[in-house]
């Protein structure tokens, strides 16, 4: 039997979290009224994960991820879920120790097999992050969900916030955007083989170097780029600074193949309501730039700044690792606003 899991669902990946606007209206309120003196990162920044302190110097991480279905093959998509749910460890400075699964499932509509299927792509990227599957929850649900709860440690002075950055900081970002547009354009049927082939190579590649970049003093603040967007999620590391992003518009990498379906507004649906939510803040947006800097990544890169006297230094590692990076601008003294788009001859 063949089964399409993105016609089960309305959106698709990161795509289907709650808009900004709305999930600070639910959160309204509800601010923790008891101090908890461990507790070094909670939710006051938006920050990837929560960090608790333990007695010996080493911290617990702590985050969960989940979504529906961006692609129609289970083992592809229990790979990406649990991808972009490590993520959130890594983006913090710290190592994946443990998984649990998460899993909502329409057991009347589409077979357990399937299912299965899921939880053996999330078992493969957890063996490749060196870390057990050690259990889980499930439910019945109307739309099938997949994604894990990770368990993390970290030291406490390798902790990589996202709101931490400084002046002329460099910003670093490990993989190019365009996610969200391939992933629509395999909803709407439109998405060559060749193409879905870069889709999964980008969602199911870990941001392991997000630990080594934990233990360098001179990366000062750190995320991954997830539903709300490049856009989205340089507004969360500028929140709270009297700083401002300058990104050069030619050093924005952006997947060739997603700027082909763009010009057919190939694009989900929520890139317009980060759009509306972000672009009171942002200078240089014109035409279609929208499309790609407000998109929905799923599984996306890591986004860095770095201490500018250390640029080659940080170069050096990078391409040691064999790792994808583009320098996509720099944090600079408060502009007009908090991100500036720039052209640069």
């Amino acid at each position: 039997m063949s089964v399409k899991l993105t016609h089960y669902s309305k959106a698709s990946g990161c795509g289907c979290k709650i808009a900004p606007a709305v999930l600070e209206e639910i959160l309204n309120g509800c601010k923790q009224d008891i101090a908890f003196k461990n507790l070094i990162v909670g939710n006051e920044t938006k920050d990837d994960a929560a960090v608790y302190e333990l007695e010996d110097g080493n911290c617990i991480i702590s985050t969960t991820d989940f979504f529906t279905p961006i692609v129609d093959d289970a083992f592809d998509f229990g790979k990406i879920s649990a991808c972009n749910a490590i993520s959130d460890v890594y983006a913090m400075g710290g190592k994946p120790i443990m998984a649990v699964a998460i899993l909502g499932w329409p057991v009347d509509k589409i077979p357990t097999a399937i299912a299965q299927q899921v939880i053996k792509g999330a078992q493969e990227i957890c063996t490749k992050a060196g870390i057990p599957l050690a259990g889980g929850h499930s439910v019945d649900t109307q739309e099938p969900l997949f994604g894990l709860a990770v368990t993390g440690l970290v030291k406490k002075e390798h902790i990589k916030k996202n709101n931490t950055v400084k002046e002329n900081d460099i910003l670093y970002l490990t993989k190019p955007l365009g996610i969200g547009i391939l992933s629509t354009a395999l909803k709407r049927g439109l998405l060559q083989e060749s193409h879905y082939k870069l889709l999964i190579e980008h969602t199911t590649n870990l941001n392991s170097i997000g630990e080594k970049l934990g233990a360098l003093p001179y990366v000062n603040a750190l995320t991954d780029i997830t539903g709300f967007g490049f856009a989205g999620h340089l507004l969360e590391m500028l929140a709270g600074t009297d700083l401002s992003a300058i990104i050069k518009k030619e050093a924005l990498p952006i997947m060739d193949i997603a700027q082909e379906y763009a010009k057919q507004f190939v694009f989900p649906d929520n890139t317009t309501r980060n759009y509306n939510d972000q672009s009171k803040h942002i200078e240089g947006m014109t035409d279609l730039d929208f499309i790609f800097y407000c998109d929905p990544q799923t599984s996306g890169g890591l986004l860095f700044s770095v201490h500018r006297s250390h640029e080659q230094e940080m170069d050096a590692l990078l391409n040691s690792q064999h790792q994808y990076f583009a320098k996509v601008g720099t944090i600079t003294t408060k502009q007009a606003k908090e991100i500036m788009f720039v052209s640069v001859p």
